[in-house]
């Protein structure tokens, strides 16, 4: 798989649970008797991001693929303290959209 599709796959990823994070918080969709699709999601996002960092370790990687694993490395902080957080206050959604502009970044880097 090209490491583009990779980035591509976490971003998407982290986009859908954005979005149904930011669903459940406004009240416009209901999870109560699906809490797991939030967690999923989120253990997705996490697994396909490390799968695209590590793209650029492998031999042959070339310099943008490296450019892109640097821009999208940041975002493992983030993606690392969610858990830690309590998930009903402001500061679990300011954690998770902090990570935003290091996937925005990894995916432009890795299509260039």
């Amino acid at each position: 798989m090209r490491s583009a599709h990779l980035f591509t796959a976490a971003t998407v990823s982290y986009l859908a649970n954005c979005a149904v994070g930011t669903g459940v918080a406004t009240r416009t969709i209901d999870t109560s008797n699906a809490r797991w699709v939030h967690h999923a999601l989120y253990i997705s996002t996490s697994a396909l991001s490390a799968l695209a960092a590590t793209s650029g370790l492998r031999p042959g990687a070339d310099r943008s693929q490296r450019k892109a694993v640097l821009a999208l490395l940041p975002a493992g902080v983030p993606l690392s303290l969610i858990p830690f957080l309590g998930s009903h206050s402001n500061r679990h959604i300011v954690v998770a959209l902090t990570a935003a502009p290091f996937f925005a970044a990894g995916l432009i880097r890795a299509w260039r």
